[in-house]
This record gives structure tokens, C-alpha cells and sequence, in this order.
């Protein structure tokens, strides 16, 4: 797929948001994009979506995974919303 260098916009065509995982352990990348705004449930579900279809599978054996954020705008260490999102994910990751 051919895309710009740039974020430009383009008139009619909604924006492009991509959202990363990186799994070190692997070396291998999970990238969600969307077209909504960088929210903190935007972030939480590329992480959740990790999780069930290989993280768990991966890493069995663990029994906790870190985390680490840029604090950009929707994993502030200040948003209370993503705190909550990021709790509720770390709730069911024993549920299949």
C-alpha cells in the first residue's frame, strides 16, 4: 500500500490513526489503525486485542505483563479514563 510521509489531510478521506504494540519478547509488532480520534479505549484495545489472540498463548506461563506507555495524549498519566480502561484490561486477562 502506497502512503505519504506526511500526515497531510485530505479533503473526503477521514484521518488515519495508528496505534502500536511492540512485543519484545517476540520482535514482532501489532498495529491497530482507526479512524476515530486517540482515545484512551483507542489504546487499551490494541493491547487487549495483543493479549487474547497471542500474548496469552506466548507467555502462559507469567503471570503479569508490563506495560510501557509514551504518556502521549490518550495514555497520559494523567487520564483517569485510561487508568480505569487499563485496570479493567488487567481484570479479565485470566478470562478466555
Amino acid at each position: 500500500m502506497k502512503v505519504n510521509s506526511h500526515d497531510f489531510p485530505s479533503p473526503g478521506l477521514p484521518g488515519a490513526i495508528p496505534y502500536g504494540i511492540l512485543d519484545l519478547g517476540t520482535n514482532t509488532a501489532l498495529i491497530n489503525v482507526g479512524t476515530s480520534h486517540d482515545t484512551p479505549g483507542f489504546a487499551v484495545d490494541p493491547i487487549r486485542v495483543w493479549w487474547h489472540e497471542s500474548g496469552h498463548d506466548l507467555y502462559r506461563r507469567s503471570d503479569s505483563v508490563l506495560i510501557t506507555a509514551d504518556s502521549g495524549g490518550s495514555n497520559s498519566y494523567r487520564s483517569r479514563l485510561w487508568k480505569w480502561l487499563l485496570q479493567g484490561f488487567s481484570d479479565g486477562m485470566g478470562s478466555q
